[in-house]
């Protein structure tokens, strides 16, 4: 069988949908480093700043690891930007819904809202509302976001900062896409911190 049998969805046979089943998985297989490869196409997207859009994941993300977070933290923050090609005005959202499946709540929920937690930092300097995070006070990930913007987001433009190669990162990414989508045990699994003095310094030191 080299393609299925219908041309509408409704005339379909239980042999076509096996059929497609059996290639969507081995396709889902690829995600991670297609989502690698989108990761370096940031370099594409928005300039001025003093380092590339894929320099600002890669030295968030070297600021996470160096600050012990865990693994679920790390790609998040790898992948926080990664919808900036195709979806500058809700890129976070974006990010966000590929990170869902995989990661626990807290992750996907700081990366869906860090757009609005970074006004913080500019938003008074382009006619915008400053303090749009305060929309979320209350909300149980709301400490996590706010120190994820100040010490890993806004924090990472630095052209002088010792970046870790994305190459360093690419097993974790391939890791937390390799997980079962919407595993319980891994969505509902209790909020992390993100650093951990202990892990950081052993990190630090090799």
């Amino acid at each position: 069988m080299e393609h299925v049998s219908f041309t509408e969805m409704k005339r379909g046979t239980k042999e076509d949908y096996d059929f497609l089943t059996e290639h969507e998985i081995a396709y889902t297989q690829g995600t991670a480093d297609r989502l690698l490869n989108a990761l370096e196409h940031l370099d594409e997207g928005l300039s001025g700043y003093q380092i590339t859009r894929m320099g600002h994941s890669v030295q968030a993300a070297s600021r996470a690891w160096r600050d012990g977070a865990d693994t679920d933290w790390v790609v998040s923050t790898l992948l926080h930007d990664i919808g900036d090609i195709f979806a500058p005005y809700n890129h976070d959202e974006y990010a966000a819904t590929i990170l869902k499946p995989f990661v626990r709540e807290q992750c996907r929920w700081v990366v869906e809202k860090h757009g609005d937690f970074q006004m913080l930092y500019y938003g008074h300097h382009v006619g915008g509302n400053q303090h749009k995070r305060d929309q979320y006070r209350g909300e149980p990930h709301f400490e996590a976001c706010a120190e994820f913007c100040e010490r890993w987001d806004q924090s990472s433009f630095d052209p002088d900062y010792d970046d870790l190669p994305l190459d360093f990162f690419k097993p974790m990414v391939r890791e937390v896409f390799a997980r079962t989508p919407y595993d319980p045990a891994v969505i509902d699994a209790a909020p992390q911190p993100l650093s951990n003095p202990a892990v950081a310094v052993t990190r630090n030191a090799a």
